[in-house]
């Protein structure tokens, strides 16, 4: 069985839409998908792959919420899950991450999401598909999973890289979203929006252009990455990005910065310690 690719191209789930093993997942906003959708999509609400709880509501959710998900998308039947969302996505990254999390990794994202399935005026319906829950189908996989215990033991490891998907400001903690502002010591700032093309209907930007930002930025392939951001939404896109280029070791940090920064016992490092 070939490897699941991580990006499909809205050319290739055309193709394959028809195919009984494919299910597209909407995280779209309810109602952008209640208006029309991809035919066959089912929509999912984002909030079901949160554990929700202050001070870090982007962990994982428990795991009776993960067979509750595996029921709902139908794992159980063996079938290729493509998710898509209208924000860049981010959410359907999300997606991606937590299935393989659960040990599900024939999945992907579709490249573009629903703004480029949109512009380039393919099929779509209001039409809503019966949906029939199966059996739960959940085997954790920790190796995608970076928790604060982890990330404390390898702070001086020169093997691990830690990347911050949230914005300049927030890096550098002139912008302040946790009781504490400022980053993870070591790590280095790669905004998950200068990852997407705007001119090409939300989808990554060119492979070429992708590499170079990241070789720049000491992001390498011979290293384990760490990516994080506020709630590990926007550094689940960043997961995505690396895994599509190949990157072979990558974890997700789910208490990302609002657990980091809520917790007065973790390092810190703010711009002033960066450049003295």
């Amino acid at each position: 069985m070939t490897e699941t690719p991580i990006l499909v191209t809205t050319e290739e789930l055309d193709d394959h839409l028809d195919s009984a093993e494919v299910r597209v997942v909407d995280l779209s906003k309810l109602e952008h998908y209640a208006f029309s959708h991809i035919p066959g999509a089912i929509h999912l609400d984002y909030v079901t792959l949160l554990g929700g709880n202050k001070p870090a509501p982007g962990r994982l959710p428990p795991g009776k919420q993960l067979e509750q998900l595996s029921s709902v998308l139908g794992l159980s039947n063996g079938c290729w899950i493509i998710a898509c969302d209208d924000e860049g996505s981010g959410r359907a990254a999300r997606l991606l991450w937590t299935l393989h999390v659960m040990g599900y990794p024939s999945c992907s994202v579709l490249d573009g999401g629903m703004t480029a399935w949109r512009n380039e005026q393919r099929r779509l319906t209001a039409e809503q598909p019966l949906q029939e829950n199966t059996a739960p189908r959940v085997a954790m996989d920790t190796s995608v999973i970076a928790t604060r215990e982890y990330i404390l033991s390898h702070l001086n490891d020169d093997q691990v890289s830690l990347v911050d998907a949230r914005t300049p400001e927030e890096y550098i903690g002139t912008k302040q979203l946790s009781s504490r502002s400022g980053h993870i010591p070591g790590a280095v700032n790669l905004n998950w929006l200068d990852t997407i093309d705007t001119n090409n209907h939300l989808r990554l930007k060119p492979r070429r252009m992708l590499k170079d930002i990241l070789e720049a930025r000491q992001i390498l392939p011979a290293r384990e990455v760490i990516t994080y951001c506020q709630t590990h939404h926007r550094s689940a896109h960043t997961w995505m990005l690396l895994k599509s280029l190949g990157y072979p070791t990558v974890r997700g940090y789910p208490g990302s910065w609002s657990e980091w920064g809520n917790d007065p016992e973790t390092p810190i490092q703010t711009l002033s310690e960066v450049n003295p």
